[in-house]
């Protein structure tokens, strides 16, 4: 691809009904603030402008590769994402729906049997009206659009969510003075009025014309042209790194977009990955050492989490309360590994599964063991002009007994205050602990894993007295700090808590189960308790 100026093309999408061309805008202009300003379509809202409250929630469009996979809506794959932090060029080849369109899908004539009246709205919208879904209505718009996205995705499979099913549609959202109760009503009531479909066709034709060989798009800030490279293969997105070493990358931008709404950063060039197919792969992969599980760095933290949850159902928790929906659609595992926070979530999962982390530059790949590729706070291995490729974890290492707790204050779409990722494995007919993984995020400037911990449960019976040994041990493994979410004293306490709670939940004798453990599995039955008594 060239990145000259005479060959710099416009950004193109659909929406409203039509391929949209835009230039002249610079690169990290938002899809929210060209939404409201410049398409003039001010239903999506501006509340924290860093992905966290939901108000900017739109779904994206793309053509889906297998038109017959779960979660394919007429040829597309519909995804909500917070238009607040996405930049407008990852738009390209895309289609992009906000609230404006669910009044376009209701122009439809009165049912002829008569029984309901004609709709002028759709019947997401109906129901909140329905259900008083809505007080102040500023966030109405987001919770809106995540209930379409669940209705299409339902409709095309001819189910209905449960209850629970749509609280995690709506982790992202949040509201501030109707409650959720009456929402989730709202919910469940829109699959009761007449159905109303969004009508995929004319959007797959308009992004099958759109398919191209990549975007080079630019436009200038002050004197200068910023460029916004968006490469089609991996070997274009190869050759882009080296030949500009010091580009910003970027995949999902759920941490990037935040460096310009609230650090305000120049992020100059920037090499989009999003639109490499290969570095989407998931796949199980053949080797000398039993096979591994293959993550591309460009895969999706629901791909990626969904996949890991597939071979390893112990981490259906730190799966669903990873972030929300809108940002693990958008985020990337490898993006989260690469940027390289101490209370990033995914490392310590990783970490506890033996991970490799496998790193390009140009036509040389080399791979490390993932604990080796921290080297201090936000400082890494990469070197310039490498990119991180992709992630392994062995399979042998996902037939151990795998825990994963995550901490925070709220119980959804929150920073951890501390994550830890656990595997342990014991001597085929005994208690004694043959091979042990213990990492831990937020307690230190990296996510590492507790080296005295893992010393002093190896070769010992995995009993009460060795994990109090290994409670101790871990003090020495971590001086975590005091900040906003959690003090040190609360952290190391805590993480002690956490190995007894693995020791809980795998001893040898009457170890508690997973679904004694797991708030997901009394919540149904909460809800189904707290709907009877009208909260």
């Amino acid at each position: 691809m060239s990145t000259e100026p005479n060959n710099i093309q416009p950004v193109r999408f659909f929406h409203r009904g039509k391929i949209v061309d835009v230039s002249g805008v610079h690169p990290t202009r938002s899809v929210l603030d060209w939404l409201r300003e410049d398409a003039h379509c001010t239903g999506t809202k501006e509340g924290c402008n860093e992905g966290d409250c939901g108000a900017c929630t739109v779904v994206i469009g793309e053509l889906a590769t297998d038109a017959n996979a779960p979660g394919a809506v007429g040829g597309l794959q519909l995804q909500t994402v917070n238009a607040c932090i996405q930049f407008l060029p990852t738009l390209h080849g895309k289609a992009l729906f906000t609230v404006e369109d669910l009044k376009a899908q209701c122009a439809a004539p009165p049912s002829p049997d008569k029984k309901h009246p004609v709709q002028t709205l759709h019947p997401v919208q109906q129901a909140m009206v329905d259900c008083h879904g809505s007080q102040c209505g500023f966030c109405t718009p987001g919770f809106v659009m995540s209930l379409w996205s669940t209705y299409e995705h339902h409709q095309a499979e001819g189910t209905q969510p449960t209850r629970q099913q749509l609280a995690d549609d709506l982790s992202g959202n949040l509201c501030r003075c109707t409650g959720y109760r009456p929402i989730l009503d709202a919910g469940q009531r829109m699959f009761d009025l007449p159905s109303v479909r969004l009508d995929t066709r004319p959007v797959v034709a308009a992004l099958t014309a759109l398919q191209n060989d990549g975007l080079d798009y630019a436009a200038p800030l002050g004197a200068r042209m910023d460029h916004f490279h968006a490469p089609k293969t991996i070997a274009q997105l190869a050759a882009l790194r080296e030949q500009k070493p010091r580009a910003q990358l970027l995949a999902g931008s759920t941490d990037v977009g935040l460096w310009v709404n609230k650090q305000f950063r120049d992020l100059g060039d920037i090499i989009y990955v999003g639109d490499v197919a290969e570095m989407k792969t998931i796949e199980t992969r053949e080797n000398d050492e039993g096979g591994e599980l293959y993550i591309g760095a460009g895969a999706s933290l629901e791909s990626a989490f969904e996949a890991l949850v597939q071979r390893v159902p112990s981490l259906q928790d730190v799966w669903l309360r990873f972030a929300s929906p809108p940002i693990r659609h958008a985020g990337t595992m490898g993006g989260n590994v690469a940027n390289g926070s101490p209370i990033g979530d995914s490392p310590p999962v990783l970490m506890s599964l033996d991970a490799q982390i496998e790193l390009r530059r140009g036509d040389v790949v080399r791979r490390m063991p993932l604990p080796d590729f921290y080297i201090d706070y936000m400082k890494n291995q990469l070197q310039p002009g490498e990119f991180v490729q992709g992630l392994a974890i062995p399979l042998a290492a996902m037939r151990r007994q795998v825990r994963a707790y995550k901490i925070s204050k709220r119980f959804d779409c929150d920073i951890s205050a501390l994550c830890a990722g656990f595997a342990i494995e014991l001597e085929e007919g005994g208690d004694t602990v043959k091979a042990v993984r213990l990492a831990f995020g937020g307690m230190a400037a990296t996510v590492k894993r507790a080296a005295n911990a893992e010393a002093a449960l190896v070769g010992k019976p995995w009993t009460q007295s060795s994990v109090a040994t290994a409670k101790l041990a871990l003090a020495q493994d971590f001086k975590p700090l005091s900040d906003m979410r959690a003090s040190a004293d609360y952290r190391l306490q805590v993480a002690q808590n956490l190995i007894q709670r693995l020791w809980l939940e795998t001893r040898t004798e009457d170890a508690l189960s997973l679904e004694e453990t797991s708030v997901w599995s009394v919540m149904p039955h909460a809800s189904a308790k707290a709907q009877a008594e009208g909260v």
